[in-house]
């Protein structure tokens, strides 16, 4: 019995209550899950975990749809991202919210604008949250996008503006709001960039994006393409600099994982996990991220 007593708060020293109850609320991105893959979620994560369905050019309608029926049939909650400017028409997303909800049971999304020129009505994220019908046709609640980094091609005052805008347009429309932000290396940034946001006196939830455990090499990549550059470029000063193989968000997740006033400021957020190291590989990571078990040293186990 004392060795049990010493092996959980051992286990809690490394891993604290606050950090699991943080941990254990994440949601994920997966890209094009084929039926293995689902497969494996399904006997990992817990039944109604939140996988969002990015949207990569390449995806169409029917490989998007197929994707969240099986998501779906597993007992995962999937939520697909549209992307405005990638729309043709107002009846092709007609058209994709018609299976989306009628064949996936589906009753969120992410709302995005894509950073593509429109190829047709919808301009921006706001367009569609305005002028789509959402609830009508069978959604609920809606993600929109925020930057704690900010964006190379928006100023930081639109992008205020924006989230403003679209948070109060899917309020009116009956709509619940969640955030998902952009993903980040940088866990001073990231908190102090939440402080801000309810210190506006936005206390909408927020899905915090982290990159899931991923090669250094994919890392550079997806860091310039998603314009977070610079907080890789912390990552990987100072003690940073020799990490070899897999990096994860560990320092994130300790940093965000504050007890009692201090977690009440940040108020309601989650982890969200970016998996572009595969997403059966974020998934472990995240499910042993959440128990009372120290994470795998993830540079060791995967090296280059």
């Amino acid at each position: 019995m004392g060795a049990s007593l010493a092996n959980t708060a051992a286990k809690e020293e490394l891993n604290p209550p606050g950090r699991t109850a943080f941990a254990q609320r994440f949601s994920i991105e997966a890209t094009r899950p084929g039926p293995a893959e689902i497969a494996t979620l399904a006997s990992t994560l817990a039944p109604g975990t939140q996988v969002y369905l990015s949207a990569v050019p390449s995806l169409d309608s029917a490989e998007l749809v197929g994707a969240a029926k099986g998501l779906a049939k597993a007992g995962l909650e999937p939520i697909a991202h549209i992307a405005a400017r990638r729309l043709a028409s107002a009846g092709q997303l007609n058209e994709l919210l018609r299976s989306l909800t009628g064949e996936a049971g589906m009753r969120q999304l992410l709302v995005i604008g894509g950073d593509v020129e429109p190829s047709g009505p919808f301009t921006d994220a706001l367009a569609v949250i305005q002028r789509a019908a959402l609830r009508e046709a069978g959604i609920t609640e809606i993600g929109i996008a925020a930057y704690p980094e900010g964006h190379s091609h928006i100023s930081p005052a639109r992008l205020e503006a924006a989230l403003d805008e679209k948070t109060a347009s899917a309020i009116a429309l009956g709509l619940k709001v969640h955030i998902v932000s952009q993903f980040s290396f940088s866990p001073e940034r990231v908190l102090a960039w939440l402080k801000q946001l309810r210190g506006c006196g936005i206390a909408t939830p927020v899905k915090v994006g982290m990159a899931g455990p991923t090669s250094v090499p994919a890392l550079l990549r997806y860091a310039k393409r998603c314009g977070v550059a610079a907080s890789l470029r912390g990552l990987m000063s100072g003690v940073a600099s020799g990490l070899i193989g897999y990096v994860g968000p560990d320092r994130i997740i300790e940093t965000l994982s504050v007890p009692g006033a201090q977690a009440e400021e940040l108020g309601d957020i989650a982890p969200h996990y970016f998996s572009f190291g595969g997403v059966v590989e974020t998934v472990a990571y995240a499910c042993e991220a959440a128990r009372l078990t120290p994470p795998h040293d993830h540079a060791k186990a995967h090296p280059n």
